[in-house]
């Protein structure tokens, strides 16, 4: 008969609420004021519609959103900066130009003797 495998231990990691986890992932220092004099909650909006929008990892806890250290760690890593993914190289050469078509009829017929 095989051993029996205790379940591994879960451990409990600290977590944030919205404002320490903006803080923690260095969207604005602490102590930070905003223009109107109070605290600003720079940040905090971008990862509410994260966690709201793209399911970015988190908890509730207590009806609070909460993020824990690895729930940071993953959010900083879906975000990290990938020049070849952000969208196609523009290409000068490419551009459309402006038509000078239309501008050139217009004054042809001003100059065309009507008779």
């Amino acid at each position: 008969m095989p051993a029996i495998k205790a379940p591994p231990l879960k451990i409990v990691e600290n977590t944030y609420n919205v404002s320490e986890a903006a803080i923690r992932l260095k969207l604005r220092e602490e102590g930070e004021v905003g223009r109107n004099g109070k605290p600003s909650k720079k940040g905090e909006k971008w990862l509410r519609d994260g966690v709201n929008l793209l399911g970015w990892p988190h908890y509730r806890l207590g009806g609070e959103l909460r993020f824990s250290e690895s729930d940071l760690a993953e959010i900083q890593e879906l975000n990290r900066n990938k020049p070849q993914a952000r969208g196609r190289r523009r290409n000068p050469g490419t551009r459309k130009r402006p038509s000078v078509r239309s501008s050139k009829t217009t004054v042809d017929k001003q100059l065309r003797p009507t008779g």
